[in-house]
């Protein structure tokens, strides 16, 4: 080959790479999606805050960076019950909470997260995936600007932390009890007082005598809060919230955008975080108890049978009457009820086996 040439070759394509150097740079930048989260929790709270964390890391590794998540902790951005709002205005892309905050815009939204005598973490996933009601739930958020998914889960939750004992119905007669959803309708509904209050704000009231009485999450979130500093009255379980789930709203418009494969991507991601966050909280729950009642003097009380039934009774009507609310909340409730006949499959295999591992004696 003649030399002189092979330099200009050479140099032709030094010239060309170079050029190549600066464009390629800027055009991975422009493709990186930089997205808000807000959450309902305190900032990196066990389980609640950590899962949202949890959930903006996955996107990232697994997008390979191409999708960047900033997560605010409740209050930072918006006020921690208004996640929803913040999503449909565009404040935000993303947001991680629970959607019985959000019942006032329709009751519907309550059955995606926790009914009283409802589904446990496993019976709502089987409903999701199973049973139509993820389908039913995308009717419902799309009316909102909102793509929901499931994206964790608290598992059974514990009755509560009360001031006083309560040793029958009558007295819940007056009480005043932080407690959301439709279980905070069943309880005004037997005479106490239900009041819908922020994680944050609880420890405040409790400390404060706004309220009598709390229910937060379990063991090991309720440790981190430090209810048992105010009062060692601790019951179980919570007939309220039988398997929390929390959510993950996606703007309808980001959502639209995404490809095919990017929707599987934030699918994945969320249910991912959906399996490690119930792990989680099973794995953590047992040790707090523990904690709580050998170190710190908390008297754990079981809710008397008479109580759980007037619960039940309660509960039955407060569901039909939030079926009764709009007809998206009636397809939902129809569903959700006729698909609660999954929990005869629980009892026989989840429930008796757990009564019967104890006969091993070890």
């Amino acid at each position: 080959m003649d030399r002189r040439k092979f330099i200009r070759a050479a140099g032709i394509g030094a010239t060309a790479a170079a050029a190549a150097g600066p464009l390629a740079a800027p055009a991975i930048a422009k493709g990186v999606k930089q997205l808000k989260m807000v959450t309902s929790w305190p900032k990196n709270f066990p389980g609640l805050g950590t899962a949202a964390n949890r959930f903006a890391r996955r996107l990232e590794k697994a997008s390979e960076g191409r999708y960047k998540v900033r997560v605010y902790a409740g209050g930072e951005l918006v006020h921690p019950l208004k996640c929803l709002d913040a999503v449909q205005e565009g404040t935000a892309d993303l947001y991680h909470s629970a959607e019985y905050y959000y019942q006032g815009k329709d009751k519907g939204f309550a059955f995606y997260s926790a009914v009283p005598f409802g589904f446990t973490a496993n019976e709502m996933n089987a409903w999701l995936y199973f049973g139509g009601g993820q389908q039913l739930w995308d009717e419902l958020s799309a009316q909102f600007g909102v793509k929901g998914l499931p994206c964790g889960n608290s598992g059974v939750q514990m009755g509560g932390w009360f001031r006083k004992e309560v040793k029958t119905i009558e007295d819940f007669k007056g009480l005043k009890m932080r407690m959301p959803g439709l279980g905070g309708a069943v309880l005004n509904a037997i005479g106490a007082t239900a009041l819908t209050l922020a994680g944050a704000e609880i420890m405040p009231a409790l400390q404060a005598g706004t309220i009598d009485a709390t229910e937060w999450v379990g063991p090991w979130n309720d440790l981190a809060f430090g209810f048992y500093k105010v009062t060692k009255h601790y019951y179980y379980p919570g007939f309220h919230e039988p398997g929390t789930m929390l959510s993950l709203g996606i703007s309808r418009k980001l959502w639209d955008s995404l490809s095919e494969a990017d929707k599987e991507l934030f699918t994945n991601c969320a249910q991912a975080e959906n399996s490690y966050d119930l792990a989680e909280f099973n794995a953590n729950n047992g040790a707090a108890l523990r904690t709580l009642i050998n170190k710190h003097g908390v008297k754990l009380h079981q809710f008397s049978d008479e109580i759980f039934k007037a619960f039940g009774a309660a509960a039955k009507d407060v569901l039909a009457d939030a079926g009764k609310s709009s007809a998206m909340a009636k397809k939902i409730y129809d569903s959700f009820m006729k698909f609660r006949n999954v929990a005869h499959w629980t009892e026989i295999s989840d429930v008796a086996y757990a009564q019967k591992r104890k006969l091993a004696g070890w």
